[in-house]
């Protein structure tokens, strides 16, 4: 799956990773071709006194390393810059597609888990593809580079290679074998915390009220310990490669040093030859670290890939079919006829054998006990979720037949959870129509009963909104959510349970003044109170 999300999202980018490619070469053919000039510059300078030789090698040594450091630092910025760019992309990717989720999808993943996959699996993802550009050509190129050179210095001497180069590989293996399902279970232990936390958090009130602090912490520290046990384990299996990987280069050191004085007392090798073998040795082992380094960060970067695409290939239950038509609404007649609903994975469906007909001009009220399927039945009307048997038509079109646009156009949807987006009242308030005019966002509030507190608020329609409406009441969040969906002008009005935070005066004027508004619009309401229905052409009632 890592292999599949780096090579489709990489294909725009191909300049920028070959140019990566080339820079890291150059950068590592200068930090290879460096021990040789250093050995030099013993063996022909200081050995022999000679000044002249020691200031022209060491003139190309300055050289070499300032084309390095340029080199290296082009590199991290195209690698850096790349990296970012598919992070941006798959996140763009990923909110795409959660965009087009129906309630069957989302329920599916859930929502902690869907906002850890969009930042958190993108972010290792993206730190990964970033230390793999890094390291991709530079690692190999230092490590097969470094045997070459450490033989060209002293064959005999680059036995000791066959020693250490196995033990480093056995090490990882070893490591990794580990490291893989705790990286998985880590990922899903992540999307545990934040469930808990967005629920905490939701729910603070209920916590309060019932006095269950107490118990929420307990349920949020068993969440936390669980995620804090799997990545200390995995910290410290990271920190057991770094000081294995150190061991192994100091005793090859301490070994090229010791065979190596045997051979220069002998007359076989220079010292400018060991130290140019001892600075080869290192930088092999440099190269395993780095390929080691790597090796540690794409388990957990392939498990999030498996998530990210987990999401990606998943495709929405509610979409247009090929041959969907556009709705030409003529009134807005909703018909259902034996309408069934069913929960995936549940017993039995929540709705069953659902016929009734709601008519322009008249207000049709649904009622029944909590659970009775009155939201999944309302949410039939926009295709946020499909009937599982039966056909729901809007003016004698079935609406599995049209497109989801021209269907939702016109219905205003008031929601039972009264959602506002931070930014403004008018913001909000043309959500469903941007060009709406002043004029006609006041209209709407006067019919919702929310002018007088508009008007009081700092900036009229300009006063700000705070995520989820925080900075307003139950009922103010109601009112404004109504005046939402007044802008629109729909054909089809559905409202939600719209007027449970209402007292029972402003309940009385609101459904007054929603009278001439609605007049040629059909209205279905969702309700507790009897007085709220009393007006209703007819009631359906769920069991």
């Amino acid at each position: 799956m890592l292999l599949r999300l780096v090579r489709e999202n990489l294909a725009p980018y191909k300049g920028a990773v070959t140019a990566v490619v080339i820079l890291q070469f150059l950068q590592t053919a200068a930090t290879l071709f460096l021990p040789t000039l250093n050995a030099d510059i013993i063996d022909q300078g200081v050995v022999r006194g000679d000044t002249a030789a020691i200031m022209s090698i060491g003139g190309w040594m300055l050289a070499v390393t300032a084309a390095q450091v340029v080199c290296s630092v082009a590199a991290t910025y195209y690698s850096a810059r790349t990296a970012m760019r598919v992070g941006r992309n798959v996140r763009n990717a990923l909110f795409t597609n959660v965009e087009t989720f129906s309630g069957r999808e989302v329920g599916l993943f859930g929502a902690p888990s869907l906002i850890t996959r969009t930042t958190n699996d993108v972010q290792q993802v993206q730190m990964s593809l970033l230390l793999t550009m890094t390291m991709m050509v530079s690692a190999p190129i230092m490590g097969v580079g470094g045997v070459l050179l450490a033989l060209n210095q002293d064959i005999p001497l680059s036995g000791i290679l066959l020693l250490i180069l196995p033990v480093l590989f056995v090490v990882i293996g070893l490591v990794l074998r580990r490291l893989i399902p705790l990286f998985r279970r880590a990922q899903r232990q992540i999307d545990r915390v934040n469930s808990v936390l967005r629920e905490q958090i939701m729910g603070i009130a209920v916590i309060r009220a019932f006095i269950r602090e107490r118990s929420e912490e307990q349920r949020f520290d068993s969440a936390n310990a669980d995620l804090t046990g799997t990545q200390l384990r995995i910290s410290q299996l990271l920190a057991l490669l770094f000081p294995a990987a150190m061991l192994v280069a100091n005793l090859a050191t301490v070994a090229v040093i010791w065979f190596g004085a045997f051979r220069i007392e002998a007359g076989q090798m220079q010292i400018g030859a060991l130290t140019a073998f001892i600075a080869y040795i290192i930088q092999i082992l440099m190269a395993v670290m780095m390929s080691m380094f790597l090796i540690m960060m794409l388990p957990r970067a392939a498990v999030c890939a498996e998530r990210i695409y987990e999401v990606l290939d998943t495709r929405t239950s509610v979409t247009d079919t090929p041959d969907a038509a556009e709705l030409e609404y003529d009134g807005g007649r909703l018909t259902f006829t034996d309408v069934g609903y069913s929960y995936p994975g549940a017993e039995d469906p929540v709705l069953h054998s659902i016929s009734f007909e709601a008519l322009p001009g008249e207000t049709t009220a649904i009622i029944g006990s909590t659970g009775a399927g009155k939201t999944t039945l309302l949410n039939l009307v926009p295709r946020l979720l499909d009937a599982t048997s039966g056909t729901v038509s809007v003016d004698g079109q079935d609406i599995a037949g049209v497109t989801l646009a021209s269907l939702r156009h016109g219905i205003g949807l008031v929601p039972q959870r009264a959602y506002l987006f931070s930014g403004t009242i008018a913001s909000n308030l043309r959500f469903g129509r941007p060009e709406a005019t002043d004029a006609e966002l006041w209209e709407a509030l006067e019919t919702a009963q929310a002018a007088d507190f508009v008007r009081a608020g700092d900036g009229g329609l300009d006063h700000p909104v705070e995520q989820g409406g925080a900075n307003f009441s139950g009922g103010q969040r109601q009112r404004l959510a109504i005046a939402r969906a007044l802008v629109v002008r729909p054909s089809i009005y559905l409202f939600d349970d719209s007027f449970s935070a209402l007292d029972f005066a402003t309940d009385a004027r609101l459904r007054s003044a929603l009278k001439p508004q609605t007049r040629n619009a059909t209205v279905v309401v969702v309700a507790q109170r009897v007085n709220t229905i009393t007006d209703a052409a007819r009631i359906v009632v769920l069991e």
